[in-house]
């Protein structure tokens, strides 16, 4: 893939000097990240974009941003590879996801990601809101702001296992949405899912992670591992990983105990934090779009 959507509102790319910064944007507001520091959290408010990237450039004018959008902002959608010439597969994917998204086709925009295995014939679809990107990509435009990139959360993930051989399976969570795995290896996306009934996990005790919370997840992480195994033909993860909040630490330590793979948390104050800095890491990439 290609972590950049929204190619055609690339106008705000200007060849002037810039301040890289990666950022992480949720509806509560944006999560700002630059060389090693976290900078600070600015709100956005009723989206109002503007006001979000005004507040921005008043701190750090001729930001240069790499931006990876929460779940909030895209859809994303599995589908068969359309039988097409590469060149025409966005034209068919339009055919392939009407019937599966809630708004006209030309009121989104969408992007696609393959698998890394050659002999996958599926597609990864992301979706998003045309007007509430284009709202985005206006606001930063009147605001100086240039817009390096645009990513998601599973493939900003992927920054994780840039340079290991070995599959890493990470669990990632933001208050009050769905758990999500994804399993990651030399810095490509290999599997995602949302693993329900999980939501809530980080405001989830330690004693009730004891009492059964760990090894139902436990269950859930069995079943993609042997997908992972057999149905796409791939050595067993090296590690498991953990991106929350809440009792991390505890819900690692009962993890350990029921697989052989080691468990880690990811050290960060917030999710978010992380996020951002993971946005930052897409400044080391140069990824074409697959489809405008």
């Amino acid at each position: 893939m290609k972590n950049n959507l929204l190619s055609k509102f690339a106008f705000w790319q200007k060849k002037h000097n810039r301040v890289d910064l990666g950022v992480y944007i949720n509806t509560d507001g944006m999560t700002v990240y630059q060389a090693e520091s976290l900078l600070r959290q600015i709100p956005l408010i009723k989206q109002d974009w503007r006001t979000a990237f005004q507040t921005l450039v008043e701190q750090v004018p001729g930001a240069n941003i790499q931006i990876v959008l929460s779940s909030d902002y895209y859809q994303l959608l599995v589908v068969d590879k359309p039988a097409v010439d590469d060149e025409e597969i966005g034209q068919a994917l339009q055919w392939s996801i009407k019937d599966m998204v809630s708004k006209p086709i030309a009121e989104l925009h969408f992007d696609y990601f393959e698998s890394p295995q050659a002999n996958n014939n599926k597609l990864t679809v992301v979706v998003v809101d045309r007007q509430v990107m284009t709202a985005l990509a206006l606001a930063a435009q009147q605001c100086d702001v240039a817009i390096a990139g645009i990513s998601i959360e599973e493939m900003a993930i992927s920054n994780l296992s840039e340079n290991e051989n070995l599959a890493k399976l990470v669990l990632s969570h933001e208050p009050n949405h769905e758990l999500k795995l994804t399993v990651i290896k030399r810095g490509a996306l290999y599997m995602q899912r949302s693993v329900r009934g999980f939501n809530q996990i980080d405001v989830v005790t330690a004693d009730d992670l004891r009492l059964g919370v760990a090894d139902n997840l436990s269950l859930e992480l069995q079943r993609s591992m042997d997908y992972f195994e057999s149905q796409l033909r791939q050595a067993p993860v090296a590690s498991i990983e953990l991106l929350m909040g809440g009792a991390k630490e505890e819900l690692a330590r009962l993890l350990s105990a029921n697989f052989d793979q080691q468990v880690n948390t990811i050290p960060c104050q917030h999710v978010a934090d992380k996020f951002a800095e993971l946005a930052f890491a897409e400044f080391n990439h140069d990824r074409e779009l697959e489809v405008a």
